[in-house]
């Protein structure tokens, strides 16, 4: 099934895709439901009260990741896209006082959040780790509608059903018209390229362009990339604490400072690249755990990888420019789909090594690409780079989006330059393909304890309270 670039890289709001952007999502498809779904209403029934119940690892870090607030905002009508992060507390609070939500298109419903949004942890909700059920009563608290969603990373919402019929296809969500390079695994991506002498950028291309016009996906490409760079630049401008009760102090731009001071004496560096990467990704997660603007990249958790290899890309290399820029997105997203397809890129369903390590490996593969990589040595990049996070385990101290995730997003970029440079110096044959690595992620994931895959339960989030 065809993944496009834009379901990869979705300009939302952090914390998390998962844990903030999906339940936003969810709730809103939900109000779409009460409205215009296939459901058995009783004869003068009327939905009165709204209310939502959260569970698994939405309810074990709920809290932290904001999904609370995002089902509050996601059922006054708001989605990723249309909210504004500046003005998003002040909504919540008002819902908070007036226990009423009043989304576009419906009457008003009663929703209190401190009675009607639950985060269940003692009922996990079978089809994936990341469940929600939201629930519609008439005016007497009969139950009229229940719809159960799965938030299952990067931003992506599918339904109860929806999600028997991926398992039962073993697809992803995402659907569209035929493509001329229908690539799922790298096998393939490699035997198609090699077939039409194009660059895995080119083959990517001509399938989006089966989806629409080529202005209007330069025109996406550009504001993807004009949304990562904008949340690079407002992280770096920032200071204080984050919010979450951590007391974590932003550093990005301290750091931003010293070495633009270094830059400006010519003090020699043998680290500045690596610096360099690590201020801006450090910045874009800093923004997202302050409920910024972010770009899923593919998740929230690990947004800040992908944007600092292509800044890197644009501040040390003379030829870059706006086309590289699309090519690098191009190819990020043409391996991204294929890990999405064959592992997943959900921190509760594999651990960080699906979203740090799945960013890294992008980073990596669209970095080569816009160096003169072949598309072999572009698989051998992506390779390096998701084979050094197998294993990786999501354990946020407190439930927050900041330890160790923005570090770790630091070190994933730094992972993505060293592995393109690595690919680029060989002929692309290479020992591990691709493909092995991919699965290797999958079956890691499968059998990683709960306790270490974003809830909380296990790792730093547990020791660092303890040391």
């Amino acid at each position: 099934m065809f993944l496009s670039v834009f379901d990869l890289f979705k300009i939302g709001i952090g914390p998390s895709s998962s844990h903030t952007m999906g339940p936003m999502t969810a709730a809103a498809r939900f109000l779409d439901e009460i409205l215009g779904g296939d459901w058995p209403r009783p004869a003068g029934a009327k939905v009165d009260r709204v209310g939502a119940s959260l569970h698994g690892s939405l309810a074990y870090t709920g809290v932290g990741h904001g999904s609370d607030r995002a089902v509050v905002l996601g059922l006054t009508g708001l989605t990723p896209v249309t909210v504004d992060p500046d003005t998003s507390d002040a909504i919540v609070e008002q819902i908070g006082r007036d226990k009423h939500v009043s989304p576009p298109g419906h009457p008003s419903y009663r929703f209190d959040p401190a009675v009607d949004l639950v985060l269940d942890k003692k009922t996990p909700l079978l089809g994936h780790a990341n469940g929600m059920a939201f629930y519609a009563y008439d005016g007497g608290d009969r139950l009229l509608l229940k719809r159960i969603y799965y938030s299952i990373g990067g931003g992506f919402v599918v339904s109860e059903e929806e999600l028997q019929r991926m398992k039962a296809k073993s697809a992803t969500p995402a659907a569209g018209k035929r493509v001329p390079y229908p690539f799922a695994n790298a096998v393939d991506m490699l035997a198609m390229a090699s077939r039409s002498g194009l660059s895995i950028a080119e083959m990517k291309r001509a399938n989006e362009e089966t989806q629409m016009p080529r202005a209007d996906l330069d025109a996406g490409l550009d504001a993807v990339w004009d949304a990562m760079s904008r949340c690079i630049d407002r992280g770096l401008s920032q200071d204080g604490i984050m919010p979450g009760g951590l007391k974590v102090r932003r550093r990005a731009r301290q750091l931003h400072d010293k070495l633009q001071e270094q830059w400006s004496q010519n003090r020699p560096n043998p680290l500045l690249a690596n610096d360099w990467l690590s201020i801006y990704a450090m910045a874009v997660n800093e923004e997202n755990a302050a409920g910024g603007r972010v770009v899923t990249a593919p998740t929230n958790g690990a947004a800040g990888t992908l944007p600092a290899v292509l800044r890197y890309w644009l501040h040390f290399h003379v030829e870059a420019d706006k086309d590289s820029i699309r090519d690098f997105l191009l190819t990020a997203a043409a391996v991204g789909g294929i890990i999405k397809t064959n592992a997943s890129i959900s921190g509760a369903e594999v651990g960080c090594q699906g979203e740090v390590g799945s960013a890294s490996a992008m980073a990596a593969a669209g970095l080569c690409a816009v160096m003169g990589g072949t598309p072999e040595q572009v698989e051998n990049a992506a390779e390096i780079a998701l084979e050094h996070h197998l294993g990786m385990t999501c354990d946020p101290v407190g439930g927050l989006v900041q330890v160790p995730c923005i570090e770790r997003n630091a070190l994933g970029a730094v992972k993505a330059v060293t592995a393109a440079s690595l690919a680029i110096k060989g002929d692309g044959k290479h020992f591990v393909p691709l493909d092995a690595a991919i699965e290797t992620m999958r079956q890691t994931g499968m059998d990683m304890s709960e306790k270490y895959k974003e809830t909380s339960l296990g790792g730093l989030a547990v020791n660092v309270v303890e040391c």
